[in-house]
């Protein structure tokens, strides 16, 4: 019988960012309730999923190692990343964000520094399909099952995960492909990380293929055969990724920032210009209708008597 990823809190207690999800009876993935670490211990650059979490140095230091000039502009960065967290949590309500993107485009990374400023929790939404399967990566389960099978599970995640409120999710690069999790992204805000396909491939190639099913297969040039595969699954994938509330591309940072190579960039500065696409998000949907209006136009009356 196909295992089915249901979520269940355990307190009324907020999930911590490291809060990693157990696996409980009858195979399902149960988030377990722990602290939410401070900025000193959330992982930035490491692997991704609750359980990677470690203590690490402070956001502001990612650049601290560079010179006196670069741990200023850290400073900055997180000062302004702070500042417009600020700002967008008033407009949210307690509303889930999603982050959809192809494999490799720092989902899991920004999606942490997005929950550590706004105070929500992180979840990955590979690592609680794995949880509720049992298996240790996505690569066995697509493996010793499907991708169907896994697909499956990974829709039950999210339909459990758009229940609830106060989360970052990190999504699986192919979760945009099934309508029906759309419908449950939907409930929240979504954003999609817009990498360009050569900056993917290099960096998939750097850190190999086995944990990416979909990439994995022997070859002599793991640039060229990533950027092929990827051509093909952003082919296949591009008017999915589109739907997303807002869209971050990587390629319009650099540009502003002076820069011709994406890889310049901090993930301080990718989270810092996904906060500001949700704020022109919900800005814009401040006057229309439907749940994302109606959540601004209740928020703005709120702020109005409290003044």
């Amino acid at each position: 019988m196909e295992a089915r990823a249901g979520l269940a809190m355990q307190s009324r207690a907020a999930v911590g960012v490291g809060a990693g999800p157990g696996v409980g009876r009858r195979g399902r993935a149960v988030i377990r309730v722990g602290k939410r670490p401070t900025a000193a211990s959330l992982r930035v650059g490491g692997p991704a999923g609750p359980a990677a979490a470690k203590p690490l140095a402070p956001l502001y230091c990612l650049k601290a190692s560079r010179g006196h000039d670069s741990l200023h502009n850290s400073v900055d960065e997180a000062l302004l990343l702070k500042r417009k967290s600020e700002e967008v949590l008033f407009y949210l309500n307690g509303r889930c964000i999603y982050l959809v993107g192809m494999m490799g485009s720092g989902k899991s990374t920004v999606a942490k520094i997005l929950a550590e400023v706004l105070g929500y929790s992180f979840f990955d939404s590979d690592k609680l399909v794995e949880q509720a399967v049992g298996m240790p990566s996505v690569a066995q389960i697509f493996k010793e099952h499907s991708e169907a099978f896994f697909r499956d599970n990974e829709s039950s995640v999210l339909r459990d995960l758009s229940s609830m409120r106060r989360l970052v999710v990190a999504t699986g690069g192919g979760a945009v492909i099934r309508p029906v999790n759309w419908k449950y992204m939907k409930k929240g805000l979504s954003v999609w990380l817009d990498v360009p396909l050569d900056a993917l491939a290099r960096r998939i190639a750097q850190v190999g293929t086995a944990s990416r099913p979909l990439l994995d297969q022997p070859s002599s040039d793991p640039y060229t055969a990533a950027f092929s595969k990827l051509s093909m699954l952003a082919e296949q994938r591009g008017d999915a990724y589109a739907n997303a509330d807002a869209r971050v591309s990587l390629e319009e940072i650099a540009a502003k920032q002076g820069h011709d190579d994406v890889s310049k960039l901090t993930p301080t500065d990718i989270a810092i210009e996904a906060l500001l696409k949700i704020e022109n998000f919900v800005t814009e949907h401040s006057t229309s209708s439907g749940p994302v209006g109606d959540l601004i136009v209740d928020s703005q009356n709120r702020r109005t008597k409290a003044l």
